[in-house]
């Protein structure tokens, strides 16, 4: 889990909000249900977020705290763990199976070493969850500099998840309007209602017999382009967003939240 998988030498506040979303995206657990009313706290008392995305936000985890455990792990591996589309590993969506996918976690890991941090489990360093444990405790201009970054990422999975009416789509639509970003969603739905599902057994069926072909590539990125799946992420590996974004300013308070 991202909230044992980060040791800092100085833990510092940050921003609270952000690691409450980095639970709400993990792996469903006992803990998390127990910690449900300390979340809605949390989320109530963010100032950056809108009153609806709050509300949305509480609901979700009121639901958590009620609903039964081993169904809510079960939907999360229907989610998540078949197909990649909805993969939480941010580097998958850019570089597939590349070998610059491995250049750009050693880059993360220098960041993560350099602010103090040290992986404590086994979670590769882009897990988004993880990621936002690490962020939870940066300033704001560094946040809004990651965000930024990972918006084209943020976007396509929350159009992609909200297509499944999953609510963890809450959470990267969450991120995107802390940047005052949530407009890029709309831009992504096209791209994802002309996509075809990855996570049917007729698509699972198909990677598995593209396995056997990848024993006679010549490279990690031969291996990347002989799947369908590995060509569609080749060809966005290099699209990137280098425009300068910020945090948003804490909204007036209202009656309504």
């Amino acid at each position: 889990m991202a909230e044992a998988a980060l040791q800092m030498a100085q833990p510092e506040p940050g921003m609270r909000s952000l690691r409450v979303l980095a639970r709400l995206l993990d792996y469903p657990t006992a803990a998390h249900q127990a910690a449900a009313g300390e979340m809605i706290e949390v989320i109530c008392a963010e100032p950056r977020l809108g009153g609806e995305i709050k509300r949305r936000l509480m609901e979700w985890c009121q639901r958590l705290s009620e609903a039964e455990l081993l169904e809510l792990q079960s939907e999360y591996v229907a989610l998540f763990d078949k197909g990649r589309a909805t993969s939480l590993l941010l580097f998958e969506h850019v570089h597939g199976e590349s070998r610059d996918r491995g250049q750009a976690m050693v880059d993360l890991m220098a960041e993560y070493e350099a602010a103090g941090f040290e992986l404590d489990a086994r979670e590769l360093p882009d897990y988004l969850p993880l990621f936002l444990e690490y962020l939870s405790t940066r300033s704001e201009e560094e946040i809004g500099r990651w965000l930024g970054e990972i918006r084209h990422i943020l976007a396509l999975l929350t159009a992609r998840l909200e297509e499944r009416e999953a609510d963890q789509a809450l959470v990267p639509r969450a991120l995107l309007a802390l940047i005052g970003a949530e407009g890029d969603i709309e831009s992504s739905r096209e791209t994802v209602q002309g996509e075809a599902r990855d996570d049917t057994p007729e698509a699972l069926d198909a990677v598995w017999e593209e396995e056997a072909v990848r024993f006679s590539a010549q490279s990690d990125q031969d291996c990347a382009l002989q799947s369908a799946e590995g060509r569609r992420l080749a060809e966005r590996k290099n699209v990137t967003h280098s425009e300068a974004v910020r945090v948003l300013e804490p909204a007036a308070p209202s009656r309504n939240q």
